[in-house]
């Protein structure tokens, strides 16, 4: 599914990365535990995350991420705007719980990790 399309769905503002919104991302995983995102190894994943640090944008980046979705309407610094931009990363909020975001995006036939 492309980014764009995904945006929509969760009714999403693009914050970073919006000249990336034709990629497409066929899974998905949704965690606020960065040591969990970590064990992850799966490429051109999907985060989900209510975590709203530069801990989610380093986690990201080593976990080679680049696109994450804040969830629950929380409030990205420009902090990690720029260094999400710096990486190339693609960052949105959505107004959505994780728990909705996530049935939204299962529905849409984004596969779960596991």
């Amino acid at each position: 599914m492309k980014i764009n399309e995904i945006v929509r769905l969760i009714k999403g503002t693009v914050l970073s990365g919006s000249e990336s919104l034709e990629n497409e991302v066929k899974i998905a995983f949704a965690s606020d535990l960065m040591s969990d995102v970590l064990t992850v190894k799966i490429d051109n994943l999907l985060l989900l995350t209510g975590l709203v640090n530069l801990q989610a944008i380093r986690t990201a980046e080593m976990s080679d991420i680049n696109c994450i979705i804040f969830v629950r309407n929380k409030k990205v610094t420009e902090e990690m705007i720029r260094i999400a931009r710096e990486n190339k990363m693609i960052i949105i909020q959505s107004p959505y719980s994780m728990f909705k975001v996530s049935g939204i995006l299962y529905n849409a036939g984004i596969k779960p990790v596991f």
